[in-house]
């Protein structure tokens, strides 16, 4: 019994902490309409909400290593990115900047997010290639679309020029070179390829 109400004592201590603190640091560094939704929401305006995490990682690596100083949303220092202004994503898919090692590219070609959308690990969005016949040139960069209720699965890698419709899942290793804008599925392999269809009537459930 007085263990517990210990570990709820100092939960609650800890989560009005990070709480206070948090918002001190959003002021400073973030602008705040990417601090609303659910990932700072619920009850006592998110107090115990653990995605203050997010700032915490992201305002050590800005401070201390330079790190994604110029973005003004929380953002994993493991994650790289081209140019922000280039990327428009729903605030429901913040999470999608926290998987390590994942790049956006979006240097010339927009990266659209939709809602709700999930990105796993080590996934790469390329909105331009080199020139094959001379490295040295770069292509015109193509934008990225991800529908609402996707999921790009680790160590994937969406190229120029890809549309994803909503309910897209992608599977783990794969490369997508071409548009499914139909959505609905579950692709993967090298090229990708739809490997299995999904049941509209299901996605609410």
């Amino acid at each position: 019994m007085i263990t517990n109400i210990y570990q709820i004592s100092s939960k609650a201590f800890k989560g009005l902490i990070n709480f206070t603190l948090g918002n001190l640091i959003t002021f400073i560094i973030y602008d705040r309409k990417y601090l609303k939704g659910k990932h700072f929401s619920g009850r006592y305006c998110g107090m115990f909400n653990e995605n203050w995490n997010w700032v915490f990682s992201d305002f050590k690596a800005r401070v201390f290593l330079n790190i994604n100083r110029n973005i003004p949303w929380p953002i994993s220092p493991k994650v790289m990115i081209g140019n922000y202004r280039n990327i428009i994503f729903d605030i429901s898919s913040l999470q999608c900047f926290q998987a390590h090692g994942s790049y956006f590219q979006a240097i010339d070609g927009k990266i659209c997010i939709g809602k709700d959308v999930y990105i796993a690990p080590n996934v790469g969005l390329i909105n331009s290639n080199h020139n094959i016949y001379n490295p040295k040139i770069r292509m015109k960069g193509r934008d990225i679309v991800i529908g609402d209720d996707c999921w790009i699965g680790m160590n994937s890698t969406l190229l120029p020029g890809v549309e994803l419709g909503e309910h897209t899942t992608v599977g783990a290793g794969a490369v997508v070179t071409k548009s499914f804008k139909k959505g609905y599925c579950v692709i993967a392999g090298n090229p990708a390829k739809i490997i299995n269809t999904l049941d509209k009537s299901l996605s609410d459930e």
